[in-house]
């Protein structure tokens, strides 16, 4: 095996590592513990909701074509037949001219079709005062307006966020349909790492990426299986593979990835099965390793934290995706113009960072090893392989963090 394979379109690696990522299978969880989970199967409703047409607002119920013309210098004139108790309902309609209170979700009556907000009547006696006109189904919520018996509330491959879970509950749906999360191991090798409880002598830095890939993992519904730090020796990080590739459903690694002979992490993925991608013309990330051992999907990251993070979010998401079955989750991006020329090398996918501020990136230049870019950018800008730049007043697309 050469020490670096010729170098891969960003589009090439992204379709291998889609190809590489295994489905998990479909597990059910209870309703309480689905946040965050990705829903294996659509959910259908089990009954009309509302299952009866009901108030929005704490009013009157009325028929809206008798509250036409009516303002506050001529008010129309209602007679009141009494208030409707919160999940109580009543036999008697309503007809011309009359209406009956009804508090916030509350069943409207028959023959109303509108609700007069309280803030615009006045009631004395018996009677109340209407000045303002509503118009047909306003303040109201109809019978299965909100979702019909039988109809796809969520659909498969959803990130399930606190809303959905309400909606979950709201139709009965007590154990959800999820991916099984897959185990992701975290390897991150280099002589010069350690804990981040240690202070750092020269020569050292802590260990980031453990952190960082596991957070990322997190993120994206899969379960982070650390295994330290491993030091530049064959032997040590052979046995840390091995045992990852055993527990996990895939590999990350960061570091151990260059261009030259200490290159570790390719030579012992090829041994224990093969690399598919090593060298993806992107900047940073460029060292990125795409391989697999047995059915075991391995990413390898570069060791800088910044490039480590770049490439997880422009190809290793798709690993993950794939294996949640995660549909619909592109990156979100907002337009915004330029503050600074970007200069790039023409051939490879330029991924730079930048702050975003009224409608304005402007560009945070740093070195791949750099930190600071990372908690003080908004996103990042993609120069295309094809160009040698972008210039200052040119409208990108920055793809949020």
């Amino acid at each position: 095996m050469s020490l670096f394979l010729h170098v891969v379109p960003v589009t090439e690696a992204v379709a291998t590592i889609r190809h590489l990522a295994q489905l998990q299978e479909t597990e059910h969880v209870p309703v309480g513990e689905a946040f965050h989970r990705v829903l294996a199967s659509d959910v259908r409703a089990d009954v009309d909701i509302p299952g009866f047409t009901r108030s929005v607002v704490d009013g009157y119920a009325v028929r809206a074509a008798d509250t036409t013309g009516a303002g506050d210098a001529i008010p129309a004139m209602f007679t009141s037949l009494g208030k409707i108790a919160m999940g109580a309902t009543t036999d008697h309609p309503i007809s011309a001219a009359e209406c009956m209170y009804v508090p916030t979700g509350g069943i409207l009556p028959e023959g109303a079709d509108a609700v007069v907000m309280i803030e615009q009547t006045e009631l004395f006696g018996d009677q109340v005062l209407i000045k303002k006109p509503v118009a047909h189904g306003e303040n109201v919520l109809f019978y299965n307006e909100d979702f019909a018996r039988g109809e796809i509330v969520l659909t498969s491959g959803r990130q399930i966020s606190a809303q959905d879970i309400g909606v979950l509950a709201a139709v009965g749906c007590v154990n959800v349909p999820v991916t099984r999360m897959p185990r992701i191991g975290i390897i991150s090798t280099g002589n010069e790492l350690v804990a981040i409880n240690k202070i750092p002598r020269a020569g050292q830095v802590r260990d980031v990426n453990t952190y960082i890939v596991s957070a990322y993992v997190r993120d994206h519904s899969c379960v982070p299986i650390t295994y330290g730090v491993i030091r530049d020796d064959r032997e040590t990080f052979r046995a840390a593979l091995s045992r990852a590739i055993r527990e996990c459903d895939a590999v990350i690694i960061s570091g151990g990835s260059s261009k030259d002979d200490r290159d570790m992490a390719a030579a012992v993925i090829a041994e224990q099965g093969e690399v598919l991608v090593h060298g993806v013309a992107i900047a940073p990330g460029k060292p990125t390793i795409i391989g697999r051992c047995g059915t075991v999907p391995v990413l390898g990251l570069p060791g800088h934290p910044a490039s480590a993070f770049v490439v997880l979010s422009v190809i290793g998401r798709h690993l993950l995706d794939g294996m949640t079955g995660v549909t619909g989750a592109a990156v979100i991006s907002v337009p915004a113009t330029l503050a600074l020329n970007v200069p790039s090398a023409k051939g490879r996918e330029d991924y730079v960072r930048v702050s975003l501020k009224d409608g304005i990136a402007t560009p945070l230049f740093g070195k791949s090893g750099l930190l600071n870019t990372l908690v003080r950018s908004d996103g990042v800008i993609r120069v295309p392989a094809e160009s040698e730049g972008l210039e200052t007043g040119t409208t990108v697309e920055v793809y949020l963090w």
